[in-house]
């Protein structure tokens, strides 16, 4: 059963409760030193208008103030501690389950960093802000004790006010629960739109679309405003309520007060603790900000369980044999990209992906390699369904290399080892097949050299990107698009290095150019998510209709030779 919300922040409550019942324990003290303070001055100015010695309760006064003060201090420290614990784990857990859902996550990038950063935030302060609005309730309660030790009426006048204090707060919660949810929706959905935006800046400006597309990306700012704007107008109605409730009691308390000193029940240090217990007592009132955050964190937890609650397709357990790296793909679809492909990638052999954008290039090649889950069908690696195989498994025997590689590690040797344990030597000589290792070596640091300080072309990201790929030496290596940034010789280069670097190892390559396609063993023709033909090059080349694919492309390449909307990453 998925996990709710509300039972995700008690769980982030108490897996940290040393912290939380230290933070417990402070509030109590503070609490409970505020609570004494009226007390504590009424007593220190009755001594003084009487007449007779005021040290002792004079210091007794200071020496609560200073446990108040001291409290709080460690109170802030303490929730400031508390709050960032709590937030890492969430962002730890949630960040782990995004990384096992991977390319099958329903979550936009944009939306999946809203719910990592804020999301993760405001439900960390869960612990803190239920601590501090449990404190109020019970500084509420003392101070309504305390007003019936001093003279019942006064707690029989105060209270008279409680039912209107809880009906505000009851009222701002209802009303502010849907305001809180639809700006952390609406948040999401503008940082999805702009991650891809940003991630399409050259394409939009060539398209000359700029206004269109931050249109576009602005759209649900008019429902993120209303939202905000609810949540304020809500949060200001509480204030001048409240604000309009408080002065009332405290006159209505006063007035009371004033006629048990006349009645000879109270003394004037009564009159200033009923007026100060009054303040106490009206604690829950003022708490409107912890009221919306709790509200919020509520929210927050309701989305990052929404992301937690997606399915992670359990992990395979047949140990992949021994093989050449032979792929077969049996009656395979994805809804709005393949359809019904039927394909057998010999092994050790080279086969040549070739198609118009949007023809299903990248959907085949992310199916084929465990990147994406079919809808329907199944793809075989050396006899085993890929969906059966362990994902290191799989991941070592399947090595993709993408026209624009996302390199991560703090080094350059770093991004080549990237998710395996490939040490120096393993790093140079795929950087060598790979025709980047003399780039490399020239670096100030060489291979340690920070990415950060490596400034790369797009073919020299492209050519790390295979380096990547080629370092657990797979046996089906999958090249999306992965040299359309090199030249025609230096990607003849590479083709030849890779040769001699993983002989007899199956190589599928998403290529726009006639001298790949020619190159390969066979080709695979995708027109319109179906396999329109599988043969060699030559034999295809006699169709018009295959030898326009390239004329096409060669049309619709950007100026750096790459055809826009194929071969990125799949994420």
């Amino acid at each position: 059963m998925a996990e709710s919300g509300d039972q995700l922040l008690r769980a982030v409550a108490a897996e940290d409760r040393g912290r939380v019942a230290l933070l417990v324990l402070t509030a109590l003290v503070a609490a409970a030193a505020g609570l004494l303070l009226p007390s504590a001055l009424a007593g220190a100015v009755d001594a003084v208008l009487s007449g007779g010695s005021a040290w002792g309760p004079v210091l007794w006064l200071l020496l609560l103030g200073v446990a108040e003060i001291g409290a709080d201090v460690v109170g802030v420290l303490l929730t400031a501690r508390l709050t960032a614990a709590a937030t890492a784990r969430l962002r730890r857990r949630l960040s782990r389950h995004l990384v096992r859902l991977g390319t099958r996550s329903e979550f936009a990038p944009g939306d999946a960093v809203s719910r990592l950063t804020s999301d993760c935030t405001g439900a960390g302060q869960v612990a803190s802000i239920v601590v501090q609005l449990g404190t109020a309730l019970l500084i509420s309660a003392g101070a309504i004790t305390a007003l019936a030790l001093l003279d019942w009426r006064l707690a029989v006048v105060f209270v008279a006010s409680v039912p209107v204090g809880l009906l505000l707060a009851r009222s701002h919660l209802r009303r502010t629960a849907a305001d809180v949810t639809t700006y952390q929706e609406v948040s999401g959905e503008l940082g999805a739109r702009l991650l891809d935006a940003v991630a399409g800046l050259r394409t939009i400006a060539a398209a000359g679309i700029a206004d269109q597309e931050a249109a576009r990306v602005l759209r649900p700012l008019p429902r993120l405003s209303a939202a905000g704007a609810g949540m304020w107008r809500t949060q200001a109605r509480m204030v001048w309520r409240a604000g309009l409730l408080l002065p009332a009691v405290q006159l209505a308390v006063l007035v009371a007060a004033g006629f048990g000193v006349l009645a000879g029940r109270l003394s004037v240090g009564d009159v200033l603790a009923a007026l100060g217990y009054t303040m106490l007592g009206m604690g829950m009132v003022r708490q409107v900000p912890l009221l919306t955050a709790l509200s919020r964190a509520r929210s927050c937890a309701t989305r990052i369980t929404e992301v937690l609650a997606a399915q992670v397709r359990p992990e395979g357990t047949f140990r992949l044999p021994r093989g050449r790296g032979t792929v077969r793909l049996r009656g395979v679809g994805l809804d709005g990209a393949l359809r019904d492909v039927d394909l057998a990638v010999p092994g050790g052999g080279v086969l040549a992906v070739v198609g118009r954008s949007g023809a299903g290039k990248s959907a085949l090649t992310a199916v084929l390699g465990g990147l994406v889950e079919p809808d329907r069908g199944e793809v075989l690696l050396d006899g085993v369904p890929v969906r059966l195989l362990p994902a290191e498994d799989l991941r070592a025997a399947v090595g993709y290399a993408f026209e624009r590689p996302v390199l991560l590690g703090e080094t350059v040797r770093d991004a080549v080892a990237y998710g395996c344990w490939a040490g120096t030597v393993a790093v140079r000589e795929a950087c060598r097949a790979a025709q980047v290792h003399d780039l490399v070596v020239r670096l100030p640091e060489g291979y340690e050299t920070p990415l950060s300080r490596t400034p790369l072309s797009g073919g020299e990201a492209q050519r790390l990107g295979l380096a990547r790929a080629l370092v657990r030496r797979p046996r089906v290596l999958v090249l999306d698009d992965a040299t359309a940034s090199l030249d025609t010789i230096t990607e003849a280069r590479v083709d030849r290095a890779l040769a001699t670097a993983l002989p007899d190892r199956t190589r599928v390559i998403v290529t726009h150019r006639v001298a790949t396609a020619a190159r390969a063993d066979l080709v695979a023709w995708l027109d319109g998510g179906r396999l329109r033909a599988v043969a060699p090059h030559a034999v295809l080349w006699t169709d018009p209709d295959y030898r326009a694919v390239f004329t096409e492309e060669r049309a619709a390449s950007s100026p750096n030779g790459s055809a826009p909307g194929n071969g990125g990453e799949l994420r």
